[in-house]
């Protein structure tokens, strides 16, 4: 069976490390890398796009970076519990035509007993700013 420590339950510390993790595979764009932190039933809403599956994850990542350039991500742990995560994140990235945003949220993290991700809630909301305006 799969582990992608650290495992549930979650202290301070632990919680921690676990955004971490989250927030460098991100930061890599690298869709399989990003996907293997998810189980393979994995639950996700992301805005209005609601996925089943690490298949339907790693293909929605996928295409989001094919669309979404120099991206960075930040992400805070907000508060944890047992083997639940909740964070605020900003991220910025342009598009094609060289328009620049940052985009706000808030996802909430369910695991399974082997660390895997099997829920993701995100809102998110995103801004146009200035390329001077970035701060990421």
């Amino acid at each position: 069976m799969e582990k992608r420590y650290p495992l549930p339950p979650f202290t301070l510390e632990t919680a921690k490390e676990k955004v971490q993790l989250a927030e460098d595979a991100w930061n890599s764009q690298d869709p399989e890398r990003v996907s293997l932190a998810y189980s393979v039933d994995t639950e996700w809403r992301n805005r209005s796009v609601f996925l089943n599956g690490r298949e339907a994850a790693k293909a929605f990542l996928a295409d989001k970076w094919k669309k979404e350039f120099d991206y960075k991500l930040k992400k805070e742990l907000w508060a944890f519990t047992d083997n639940r995560i909740a964070v605020r994140f900003e991220y910025e990235y342009h598009d094609k035509n060289g328009q620049w945003f940052r985009a706000y949220g808030n996802e909430n993290w369910e695991f399974d007993e082997n660390g895997l991700m099997q829920r993701r809630f995100a809102s998110i909301n995103d801004l146009p700013i200035e390329e001077s305006e970035r701060r990421l």
